[in-house]
């Protein structure tokens, strides 16, 4: 059985206790023609002949019957290794992978995060997974963690002061919470008074909403950094309040206000 790039890969992902990327596959190659080339071929000694007393004639040595050891399958399936293969042969191997494990309707699938590929057991089998390690069942976020989450996917970095002048409400509950379940962490300081703390999304939200890259994310008009940069600007800088927003009548030539009222009124005279 010659080299099968698709039956190791199945062997790695299977042995691997992380994400497995492209660089770790070629690791792997570089590793196994360092080994072939650097170890010595194996040389068995023969055993010294015991030595014999003085006079006695030495027994004629028949030469030994050489037999070349049979190569094994184990064997064949080291040979004809490729010294080098490329990314877009692992991403065809890894998509046949993927296709022939949904097509069995697999209990398990081979998904691509940010960091690799891995194995994972199909979500309907997510149940008896947490009873064998006693976990309880994972905490949905509320549509404030949500809302808070989108605008730091959409705005990174941000700060909270930001967060909360664009959804209006407080979001400590909610940068908390998102915090603990490692989906947002401290990017850094904003350079701005008083050095306000920057927010970001992790890896671990890359593998939460299922994507690779936050390249991947849907196009939001709402959340584009221009849209809300002149959505703040128009907050900061309100602007006076007409006459049709106060309900008032614009079809008057004129209007007095309270104080001219005021003065055109007639005092009262008090008998």
């Amino acid at each position: 059985m010659a080299f099968d790039l698709k039956r190791v890969l199945k062997v790695m992902l299977f042995a691997s206790s992380g994400p497995l990327s492209v660089k770790d596959i070629h690791t792997a190659i570089t590793r196994f023609h360092e080994q072939a080339t650097s170890l010595p071929l194996e040389e068995t000694e023969s055993p010294a002949p015991d030595p014999q007393p003085e006079g006695t004639p030495i027994a004629p040595v028949e030469p030994a019957e050489v037999v070349a050891a049979e190569p094994t399958e184990d064997d064949a399936m080291y040979q004809d290794v490729p010294s080098l293969i490329t990314t877009a042969q692992i991403r065809e191997a890894m998509d046949t992978i993927t296709l022939e494990l949904q097509a069995a309707d697999s209990e398990v699938l081979l998904v691509e995060g940010s960091t690799g590929w891995r194995l994972v057991t199909h979500p309907r089998f997510a149940r008896w997974v947490r009873l064998l390690r006693n976990e309880p069942p994972p905490v949905r976020l509320s549509p404030s963690a949500l809302e808070t989450l989108a605008v730091i996917a959409y705005r990174q970095p941000v700060t909270r002061a930001e967060i909360e002048q664009i959804r209006g409400v407080s979001a400590d509950a909610g940068l908390t919470k998102l915090l603990e379940r490692d989906l947002v962490f401290v990017v850094g300081r904003a350079d701005l008074p008083g050095r306000p703390i920057q927010y970001g999304t992790t890896d671990a939200f890359l593998e939460f909403v299922g994507i690779k890259s936050l390249d991947e994310l849907p196009a939001s008009d709402v959340l584009s950094p221009r849209q809300i940069d002149t959505w703040l600007q128009a907050a900061n800088q309100p602007t006076s309040t007409g006459d049709a927003a106060m309900g008032l009548d614009e079809t008057e030539e004129t209007q007095l206000s309270l104080d001219q009222t005021g003065a055109k009124a007639e005092p009262t005279v008090v008998s």
